[in-house]
């Protein structure tokens, strides 16, 4: 039973949602043979606050170079 964890910072549509389940599931069942049915994809959409890169939380990273 695969079971993937996606993190990603708020702001995807249900739309792209469906469409990053639908490829992992398709990846699992062409590349290692695992039944759809058994695949299981967790999506946990982060605060841009609560998440941070380079030194710096994604919420101020991306002022900082919308200003500079």
């Amino acid at each position: 039973m695969p079971y993937v964890n996606v993190q990603i910072t708020k702001g995807a549509t249900r739309a792209q949602k469906t469409e990053i389940v639908r490829d992992i599931t398709d990846s699992l069942a062409r590349v290692l043979g695992k039944k759809p049915e058994h695949t299981h994809i967790v999506i946990q959409e982060i605060d841009e606050e609560n998440w941070g890169f380079a030194g710096m939380l994604t919420d101020d990273w991306k002022k900082q170079q919308a200003t500079g």
